[in-house]
């Protein structure tokens, strides 16, 4: 919702786009200081979520990112950017919350050595959720009621109340529900850092950072990359269907990550079950865009495959492989015009979609007890989404042109290249 809702507070409050870039700023700086805290408090004090339980720190996260949406609506009835930014984290620390307790209950809820698929897995699903939101957001907050009033924020009050209301559900419903009681069986953590003398999860963090900032910061622009006239001159409802495309490849691509790290007797039946996924997201994107459309994500998909079997489905090499690609992508969306550089840019999409939890699952490997340490500085590290967003809005009004600021995600893309052959390889412990 937040790449909806950049351009409406642009237009509501005539900002600059390294203005509206803020949002990006105050929701994933939310992450990094809700993390540190988290961290700090952990290695003085004992990790919360283990003494509270997996399943009250799930319901905590929902409770407060419920509050933060809630204040969507005395923010736009005040008309105050400062409030909405507020909002924003306030939102953003439940889900912090709630992310620092899901993914390690997802990771303990099976088999060891199939975690990664999991996550893959539940990554999937997320993006779902950001598949859909940028059509049923686009419409509601474009489209809606009091949309059209020039200075006015109404039409955010709806989605963020109802969005309240679902996570208020969501959490009753987890709270009636019997999940699994899970103890921690791991040795209570010293109060050091010790996570941090392994060199494979220093150059992981800044990957996750890299990977984040890179990723948000090109989906906060598509909207307005796809208004630009010489690219396609779409509308802001047009605009955030095309969106859901970017977010949705990212979905395709995660169901696929899932299969390919999971555990198959025998690998043909890999390539059937990625057959289906295949069929199945041609198959709506037919009834929904038709056949032009379908049959270029179709092309993708088969693009995605390719890239997939060449990094053997091996974890650092896939990575590689993912992230070169994506380089290759953004030089044409930097540099080509018209629909080549707009299916590029949201061919991005589907070759970002394996690259956090591989990035995540290599960076934790081998690190034993230092795990849930190290867990919580990965995610202190999607800060990358608070910084890197405002700095490609500050290249694209320092320059004029929005294409060129693609370079600053095209630095970040480098580095993920050199950490999935080279910096992911486990290294003995510093001294």
């Amino acid at each position: 919702m937040n790449d909806i809702l950049i351009p409406k507070l642009q237009q509501v409050f005539t900002l600059q786009l390294w203005q509206a870039m803020l949002i990006q700023t105050a929701f994933f700086g939310a992450y990094f200081i809700i993390s540190l805290l988290y961290f700090v408090f952990s290695i003085t004090k004992g990790d919360p979520i283990q003494k509270i339980g997996y399943k009250n720190g799930i319901i905590v996260g929902l409770v407060v990112a419920a509050v933060g949406c809630a204040m969507f609506y005395p923010a736009a009835s005040l008309l105050s950017y400062a409030f909405f930014l507020l909002a924003l984290f306030i939102l953003a620390s439940g889900i912090t919350i709630l992310q620092i307790a899901a993914n390690p209950y997802v990771a303990i809820l099976g088999p060891p050595e199939g975690a990664a698929s999991r996550l893959n897995m539940t990554q999937a699903l997320n993006s779902l959720g950001t598949t859909v939101a940028p059509i049923i957001g686009g419409y509601l907050i474009f489209e809606g009621v009091d949309a059209v009033q020039t200075g006015s924020a109404d039409s955010v009050k709806l989605p963020y109340l109802g969005l309240a209301a679902t996570l208020l559900a969501i959490a009753v419903l987890i709270k009636v529900s019997n999940l699994p009681r899970i103890q921690s069986e791991e040795e209570q953590l010293a109060p050091d850092a010790g996570a941090l003398k392994y060199r494979h999860l220093v150059l992981g963090i800044v990957c996750i950072f890299m990977y984040v900032g890179g990723e948000v910061s090109i989906g906060s622009a598509l909207i307005n990359f796809f208004r630009l006239p010489e690219i396609a001159g779409l509308e802001e409802t047009e605009a955030g269907h095309f969106l859901a495309f970017y977010w949705g490849g990212a979905m395709v691509g995660r169901f696929f990550g899932a299969v390919a790290l999971a555990q198959f007797r025998h690998n043909s039946r890999k390539y059937v079950i990625i057959g289906v996924i295949a069929a199945v997201a041609f198959a709506l994107l037919y009834s929904i865009y038709g056949l032009d459309e379908a049959l270029i994500a179709l092309g993708l998909i088969a693009l995605n495959f390719v890239v997939l079997l060449l990094g053997r489905f091996l974890p650092g090499r896939t990575l590689g492989f993912f992230a070169t690609t994506v380089l290759v992508l953004l030089l044409f969306t930097t540099f080509a015009e018209g629909s080549v550089a707009m299916w590029s840019v949201i061919a991005i999409g589907l070759f970002n979609s394996i690259m956090f939890p591989t990035i995540f699952t290599l960076a934790i490997e081998g690190l034993g007890i230092h795990t849930s340490q190290a867990s919580s500085l990965l995610v202190m590290a999607i800060v990358g989404g608070a910084i890197i967003p405002p700095l490609q809005g500050w290249v694209a009004d320092a320059s004029g042109s929005l294409q060129l600021s693609f370079l600053v995600p095209m630095v970040c893309y480098a580095y993920i290249v050199y950490y999935g052959f080279l910096g992911s390889r486990i290294k003995q412990v510093s001294a």
